[in-house]
């Protein structure tokens, strides 16, 4: 039995193949460029080298074409035809207030997702796309979504209601929602279990720093508190995102310059963050530019750092006690320079790094610990799985067992978990590198 799952952008559409009885990922790729010239697919097969080639996608249906050509064809397929697929996991940005948990997609949950779809017009027209162009290419199987708000439905009023006159959430739905949820509840239940912990009696910071990158205070192994808001906006500073800025400063500079308020939010959304700091969005290049002698690549690096931090302190404050803090995704996984600007400094709040385990930390195929051993809080790197979660939910769905987390088991949440193809990958490193082996992390 496979497993599709698809997370579809405004001009990408990236999916992963499970093969659910031998709980193994048979290939993962990316469609990149839809709807526009150029379009091409890369893809990774099991075993294989990854290979790119190019084919004109129109459209999101013409997207989902090409991933299903490209798993059954001879040469790079991994599936022997499309009747072996039983179900699709889709990413959906926002579900509003609307959903807990993942969900079977059906009209009304359709219908749900385009009236919200304005709190999300980045992400949410996209994934509507996505579902609708799989559900023509495989209009037998059972469609699931996975919203990445649906985690953050934990959080109490204090944390999700804004200062703002109260009729605008009872008519407007004015409050804040959170996102990467699917990443959160995957890193909070591997961090339980690398803790050896009940992972509804631990406490979490998680740092989930991407290009789009926020904050989560777990709290009992649920939401509390989060760094994006209504929108994803509201927050960290991001590759191209603001994030928390004077409520008042949009209506000045518009005022100043006459932008109206959809150039404002363009602004706001695409040309702000690092972009708007230093002219780069990409770490990466702002590190090179930095070590160049770049003064606003280090002002905007700084700036970042300075952001997250006071998001460390304030969650730690309203936990009271934190168990551990995580870091994942791209920037968090692999960017050591900016962990270690957010880490330093930290000790007066119990967290004390490791610099040079810090910079031996640059692998997605093995959690890592690098805290010193006198840390109060220790410092994991759980690199992220939402692929799994959303696999793992579209099962659950298809054969009827599924529940809101807090009633659901995952096999990641086990001390005894083992990603076969990380675990492979790991090998392979730790063979180039074998001082890797000091930091990886095991449940205790």
């Amino acid at each position: 039995m496979v497993i599709l799952t698809l997370n579809c952008g405004s001009s990408s559409a990236k999916y992963q193949v499970y093969d659910w009885e031998k709980k193994d990922v048979l290939a993962v790729g990316i469609v990149e460029k839809v709807t526009f010239p150029g379009s091409f697919i890369g893809h990774k097969a099991k075993g294989k080298e990854e290979v790119t080639f190019k084919q004109d996608c129109p459209t999101h249906t013409d997207a989902v074409n090409l991933i299903i050509k490209t798993l059954t064809g001879k040469e790079h397929g991994v599936i022997s035809d499309m009747g072996v697929i039983k179900a699709v996991g889709h990413r959906v940005l926002h579900g509003g207030d609307k959903f807990t948990k993942s969900v079977i997609v059906d009209d009304a949950a359709m219908a749900a997702f385009n009236e919200v779809k304005d709190l999300g017009p980045l992400h949410n027209p996209a994934n509507i796309m996505g579902i609708e162009a799989a559900k023509k290419v495989l209009p037998d199987v059972p469609h699931c979504a996975v919203m990445d708000t649906a985690w953050h439905q934990t959080m109490p009023p204090e944390s999700f209601l804004y200062a703002v006159p109260y009729e605008w959430y009872e008519k407007y739905g004015v409050r804040k929602y959170g996102f990467h949820g699917t990443s959160f509840l995957y890193v909070a239940k591997r961090a339980a279990a690398l803790l050896g912990t009940d992972p509804f009696k631990t406490n979490l910071i998680i740092c989930h720093l991407g290009n789009g990158a926020s904050v989560n205070a777990v709290k009992d192994g649920c939401s509390y508190d989060t760094s994006m808001g209504i929108t994803p906006l509201e927050g960290l500073v991001m590759g191209t995102r603001a994030g928390d800025a004077d409520m008042a400063m949009p209506f000045y500079v518009m005022r100043k310059t006459g932008m109206t308020p959809e150039e404002m939010e363009n602004a706001l959304n695409k040309k702000s963050g690092l972009l708007g700091l230093c002219g780069q969005a990409d770490r990466r290049d702002i590190q090179k530019a930095k070590v160049g002698g770049d003064k606003r690549a280090e002002l905007a690096q700084d700036i970042e750092a300075h952001r997250v931090k006071r998001y460390i302190g304030g969650y730690a404050a309203i936990l009271g006690r934190v168990d551990a803090l995580v870091f994942t995704a791209g920037v968090g996984e692999f960017a050591f320079f900016m962990r270690e600007k957010i880490l330093a400094g930290l000790e007066g709040i119990g967290i004390v790094y490791d610099p040079e385990k810090n910079k031996l930390s640059h692998t997605r195929s093995a959690e890592t610990v690098i805290s010193k051993p006198e840390s109060g809080i220790p410092v994991y790197i759980i690199p992220t799985d939402e692929e799994l979660v959303m696999t793992e939910d579209a099962y659950a769905l298809m054969a009827g067992t599924y529940d809101v987390h807090t009633r659901f088991s995952y096999s990641f949440q086990k001390k005894d978990y083992v990603n076969k193809s990380r675990a492979e990958s790991l090998k392979e490193e730790l063979a180039k590198n074998p001082a890797l082996s000091s930091i990886v992390a095991a449940p205790k």
